[in-house]
């Protein structure tokens, strides 16, 4: 891989959010305002891939583009004004320095051909929001490395919470005047794979913590599954990865964010439906619970389970295995305690 770093010849830099769901809507409210105050580093114009879909009648990037929001992944939320959404993939990404992945990361096998086709310009570099990981004959896969094999571009940062991982500290940097706020603090580390994992191991854990609170145990219970998550998630990633720093672990986008996944969000939510109405489907529930939206940490359990399979180690990891079992195997939910 060419190592290129963001030249000073083209400024100020343009940007690219390729991703208009409820998360790439929050970051482009963050970026796209540190876009318009930095004119002299950022082109203020944001441009924001939206995969078209109708609401009400209206086609959904017309309504970003005249009501500056996104009625349905991000409602009652106003977007900056300088945040532009462009429905054909290859005129979101033409001309781009930066490209910001936030899409679920089963939809990258159509959309990186099309990017790659539609050419970049020299040294564009490229930032993954996406939590997930994949697994082929060379072992586990991240997410940032496909993306940087197939539009061969500098992963130059992975993203999770207020948490930028990354290899090159100027790329750091630069990024992190793109994320920054006094509100929304981003600390830069230098374990891009570190960061990456935990992003899309923790979803995993939710949908543990999901099943607890779906069958009603108590705190106790739910405390112990995360525990018991924390240590698989870090066995995982020394096991599969080298060069991961402990202090990553620490970080936002570990033990904090972890808690807080276990507590809120989607896939903890929908891990407790899960429990409470048998019969549903993850599917059913992405179409209705998320209105459309999809969930990481299903996928992410089918591909730790595969890789953890495939490499026979699934008695090390006792807790993936067990959630793997119970959302896709028929498992008896009240299994989870057993481990």
């Amino acid at each position: 891989m060419h190592k290129c770093q963001l030249s000073t010849n083209r400024s100020p830099k343009k940007v690219c959010l390729v991703g208009s769901g409820n998360w790439g809507c929050v970051i482009a409210r963050i970026i796209a305002a540190n876009m318009a105050s930095s004119p002299d580093v950022f082109d203020p114009v944001l441009t924001m891939w939206v995969f078209e879909e109708t609401v009400d009648g209206r086609k959904l990037s017309e309504i970003i583009n005249s009501d500056h929001e996104n009625v349905k992944y991000l409602p009652g939320y106003k977007l900056p004004t300088n945040v532009v959404a462009v429905p054909d993939l290859k005129e979101a990404v033409a001309g781009a320095d930066v490209l910001i992945f936030c899409v679920p990361h089963q939809f990258l096998g159509k959309m990186l051909p099309q990017i790659k086709d539609q050419g970049l310009v020299p040294d564009c570099i490229g930032v993954s929001l996406i939590k997930g990981i994949d697994f082929d004959d060379q072992g586990v896969v991240l997410v940032s490395s496909i993306i940087q094999t197939a539009l061969d571009i500098v992963a130059a940062g992975d993203f999770c919470e207020s948490t930028l991982g990354c290899n090159d500290l100027r790329h750091g940097a630069f990024l992190q005047d793109l994320f920054h706020t006094n509100r929304f603090r981003v600390n830069v580390v230098l374990d891009p794979h570190g960061v990456e994992l935990c992003g899309a191991l923790k979803n995993v854990v939710a949908l543990g913590a999901g099943f607890c609170d779906g069958l009603g145990y108590g705190g106790n219970t739910k405390a112990a599954i995360i525990r018991l998550g924390l240590i698989e998630m870090k066995k995982f990633c020394y096991r599969f990865f080298d060069g991961i720093k402990e202090d990553t672990f620490f970080e936002s986008c570990g033990v904090a964010d972890l808690i807080t996944t276990c507590f809120g969000g989607r896939n903890r939510k929908c891990a407790e439906l899960f429990v409470k109405y048998k019969g549903v489907t993850w599917e059913e529930m992405e179409a209705t619970v998320l209105n459309g939206q999809k969930l990481q940490g299903t996928w992410t359990a089918k591909e730790v389970y595969r890789i953890i399979e495939k490499t026979h180690s699934l008695p090390e990891f006792p807790l993936f295995v067990a959630i793997y079992r119970i959302a896709f195997e028929g498992a008896d939910a009240s299994t989870l305690v057993d481990v």
